[in-house]
């Protein structure tokens, strides 16, 4: 007989995590709502993986606590908790209510008190217990039967969720649940209102414990206690000690008028629920009430293998007739020792059975109605390409995640993504703040669906690995079931916000520029690359040494601690800033220090040659594959402004400052017969602001053709153009790409090394000069205060939910974002439209030469000797005429023979 299992939840600190884990969001009232939302989905996400019988909240009352004013005796009041989030307690609980949720709050105890008394009492009763909190407090609750969920959320509001029964507990802290209560008592914890005993930190309490097992026995201990400032702090305070176990103690007994019965678990999707989720406007959770768990259950009994080709072709004939095909390929690298021939179909098994590593087809997810759903597996008359031209010739849309991933296997062509709908870049667009979507996220978020994720269904194992395994097919079908079922959700939401065109036009079409690039890589010479790393050795080492002579004393320069040692107590050098740890050492403290002492101006120099030796000479001969090519990975749905970006590894932030870091470009080299072309946009988000602003003073310095910058200091400084000195120039310099990117006077003022006065008056005469910018960054602001989301020329949208929050800093946040994001994604989207438009005249002009990379504004290409004046006219043509702005663009055009030659 299955165990009854109950979930526990901690609603204020569950709130809490979900209120600072997910961006702000408000209803059309101006109501706050991410703290719901996010309780919600962690809710559902914890109820989808227990499958529990009950379920209870458990709240945090008003009336003072014995633990509060405890506290509050030795450590005065805590933060007030933020009005945006303190005005959606209530509402929490009105939701759950019309829920049919059990809520637990009872004055004189906390939440804590009542969830370990319903806990133990659910176990004596053979319960199974799952208790969500984000307090690792409740970790001394944990037994074999009692589980603590923590949830944290990751970038983008993606939750994970860390599990502790009584023997994890031990395996993460070194001590029982029990003696957990002792450890905080010693180290303290302000979030639960336990002082703890001043000087004594995690890790010492932790060495404590595992030493003498309890309080009471390192006090009888301790003279045996060896660190001076600990053994007295401890004598000083016990009595704090002592009390700090008492707060720390969660009641298990408490008198609580809650029965387990109450909690049992009934239809949560009442009519009440659903006006309040409509009110709340959490469109995504509708959902939940128009397909109830049976629904969802009914769907997936209708999921099927088809391993019979006379079955496969009458599905293909039946998705002739469907206007949008959802599809999933089942294909990786797999281990293989044969080599078939050209007409040999190698089984499954024998893929898994060799060692060595071969692409492999497993099959094929295919959806095109809520009834025709199955996973069609590959066999000897179903092999690979059978499948895939089936595919292929479909005539409607196809719809999938991740398109870039299947391009090859389609074998499609640029012109061909007119015919692909990929439902990950459509959720990206539509919140670009969350970047690390999952086919489960969309399906939770559009559709109303909790899906366990391929990593909770199969572990570490890849989708050929789980093979035949219990639950396969139904992954692999709710993979082609989401990609059907989402597209017209998405597809809805994109035209709602004026995004279809950017989807279409711009972001499929580079999805496949990325996937060439991709294919190609770009070439680099390994034994280059090793004397790079030799010679940055050679130079750690000097630099090292000279160091080390300078401070008169060896120590580690890579640590923080002794490092501020040597440069602020022993060397005597001014500004030296002490934290917790030490003195800070970060790298604008020592840049400010850097003209003092010649070892500080080393330390900076050691510290960006260690990190080119490990991240660049050591890190990128990991990545060199086949003809010694590097494939770099181009992510189009990581950056919230639209920029792309370049992972395993990052080609994209290789160092140009100092020359050792620059000259990591000449181990990169085009392939025989071929040089490389370096176009870069001069200044282009300086002429998108010109154009965006119109401002008339700012367009007519572009028009006059001369260095921007020069006419900016002649302007502002009220200097002829001739006279401008080299120092005027770069601050105006600094003040013109610091304006787009929304600088402050404080901001302004550490760049220049000038007090904030006089930052504060640069940027003041700046906006003298050139007005009709500064009305149309407040104007920028102005309409992301009242839409939400700032927008770039091509319409797209990036939330900005911090110019709501109660938070200065925050708001001040929002404002910068809301200034630079339509300057900076309106840039991105241009050269996004150059990389198609460059593609395709490479295209059409029947050129070998090609797109390899992109860094920022500039884009590298592999040419063909022989058609480099070709070449040069394509990019010309087209990256000039990518968009058409009140200012002319300017491209920068080099080439080389190796990477370092281009610039």
């Amino acid at each position: 007989m299955k165990q009854k299992k109950l979930v526990l939840i901690d609603g204020h600190s569950i709130l809490n995590r979900a209120f600072y884990g997910i961006p702000d969001l408000s209803n059309a009232k101006g109501l706050h709502t991410n703290a719901i939302y996010g309780f919600l989905n962690i809710m559902f996400k914890i109820l989808e993986e227990e499958q529990a019988d009950y379920l209870a909240v458990a709240f945090d009352v008003k009336a003072p606590t014995f633990r509060h004013e405890i506290y509050q005796a030795y450590k005065g009041t805590r933060k007030p908790m933020p009005e945006e989030l303190r005005q959606q307690v209530p509402i929490m609980k009105d939701v759950l209510t019309a829920m049919g949720i059990l809520i637990m709050e009872q004055p004189g105890l906390e939440a804590d008190d009542i969830l370990g008394t319903m806990a133990k009492r659910a176990e004596r009763e053979g319960m199974e217990v799952a208790l969500v909190s984000g307090d690792r407090d409740l970790l001394q609750i944990a037994s074999e039967h009692i589980k603590i969920r923590i949830p944290k959320t990751k970038g983008g509001g993606r939750t994970e969720v860390e599990d502790y029964y009584a023997k994890d507990v031990l395996d993460k802290y070194k001590v029982t649940p029990v003696q957990f209560i002792e450890l905080k008592a010693l180290m303290g914890d302000t979030a639960d209102n336990i002082p703890g005993v001043p000087r004594v930190g995690e890790k010492t309490a932790t060495e404590l414990m595992v030493t003498y097992g309890s309080v009471e026995e390192i006090y009888r201990h301790l003279e045996d206690i060896t660190k001076k400032s600990i053994r007295e702090s401890l004598a000083e305070h016990r009595e704090l000690a002592e009390l700090s176990k008492v707060l720390a103690t969660i009641r298990i007994d408490s008198d609580i008028a809650y029965r387990l019965e109450d909690a049992a678990i009934q239809d949560f999707y009442t009519e009440k629920a659903y006006l309040l989720f409509k009110e709340l406007e959490f469109k995504n959770l509708l959902n939940r009430f128009e397909k109830s768990a049976q629904h969802q259950e009914k769907k997936s009994e209708a999921f099927r293998c088809v391993t019979k080709q006379t079955e496969a072709e009458a599905l293909f004939e039946r998705a002739q007739r469907a206007e949008t095909v959802g599809f999933f390929l089942v294909h990786g690298m797999a281990a293989t020792t044969q080599q078939p021939g050209d007409n040999e179909q190698m089984s499954f098994e024998q893929v898994l059975s060799s060692k060595e590593e071969k692409e492999c087809f497993a099959g094929i997810g295919l959806c095109f109605g809520e009834e025709e759903v199955c996973y069609i597996e590959a066999g000897e008359a179903m092999h690979q390409e059978y499948l895939l031209q089936k595919l292929r010739q479909l005539p409607g849309m196809l719809s999938c995640f991740h398109s870039k991933g299947c391009y090859e296997a389609l074998q499609f062509e640029l012109e061909d993504t007119d015919g692909i709908f990929d439902i990950l870049i459509a959720a990206y667009l539509l919140n670009p703040l969350k970047n690390d979507y999952e086919p489960e996220d969309i399906a939770a978020e559009y559709l109303g669906l909790t899906l366990p994720t391929r990593a909770e269904r199969f572990g570490k194992r890849t989708l050929l690995e789980a093979r035949g395994e219990e639950g396969f097919t139904e992954y692999i079908c709710y993979q082609a079931y989401i990609a059907w079922k989402a597209k017209a959700v998405l597809e809805a939401k994109l035209q709602e916000t004026g995004m279809e065109k950017l989807f279409r036009t711009i972001e499929m079409p580079l999805s496949y520029v990325l996937y060439d690039m991709e294919r190609e890589g770009i070439r680099v010479k390994p034994d280059e690359l090793k004397a790079y790393g030799e010679a940055l050795v050679s130079r750690i080492e000097e630099l090292e040494q000279r160091i080390h002579a300078a401070a008169d004393c060896e120590f580690n320069i890579n640590s923080p601690k002794q490092l501020g040692e040597v440069l602020f107590d022993k060397l005597q050098l001014p500004g030296g800033k002490k934290t917790k740890t030490g003195y800070s050492t970060a790298a604008d403290v020592l840049e400010k220090l850097s003209e003092e002492h010649a070892i500080v101006r080393d330390v900076l120099e050691y510290r960006g040659l260690t990190k080119l030796k490990s991240t660049y000479a050591d890190g990128l001969a990991v990545y060199i594959g086949a003809q010694d090519r590097i494939h770099s990975t181009f992510n189009q749905t990581i950056t919230a402004t639209g920029r792309i970006s370049s992972t395993e590894p990052n080609l994209q932030n290789i160092p140009m400052r100092m020359e050792l870091g620059r000259a990591i470009r000449k181990v990169f080299v085009p392939k025989e017969g071929c040089l490389f072309m370096d176009a870069d946009y001069s200044q282009i988000e300086l002429r998108v602001l010109a154009h965006m602003s119109g401002d008339e003073q700012l367009i007519e310095a572009y028009r006059m053709d001369e260095d921007i910058h020069r006419i900016t200091a002649s302007k502002v400084f009220h200097t002829p153009f001739e006279e401008v000195t080299d120092l005027q120039r770069r601050n105006a310099k600094a003040v013109n790409f610091g304006i787009v990117y929304g600088i402050s006077s404080f901001g302004l003022s550490q760049d220049l090394s000038i007090t904030r006065k006089e930052a504060a008056a640069y940027i003041e005469q700046y906006f003298a000069t050139y007005p009709k910018v500064k009305e149309f960054l407040d104007q920028l602001v102005a309409d992301a205060k009242e839409t939400g989301y700032a927008v770039t020329l091509y319409g797209r949208r990036r939330p900005v939910p911090e110019l709501s929050s109660g938070n200065f800093m925050q708001r001040s946040f929002g404002e910068r974002v809301a200034m630079n994001s339509p300057i900076q994604g309106t840039a991105a989207d241009i050269i996004k439209i150059a990389m198609i438009e460059v593609y395709r005249g490479l295209k059409e002009a029947g050129l070998a030469t090609k797109l390899i990379l992109q860094v920022h504004d500039e884009l590298l290409l592999e040419v063909r000797r022989e058609e480099t004046e070709a070449v040069r006219a394509i990019l010309e043509g087209r990256m000039l005429s990518a968009a058409k702005l009140a200012v002319t663009l300017e491209v920068d055009l080099h080439t080389g023979e190796n990477w370092y030659e281009t610039k």
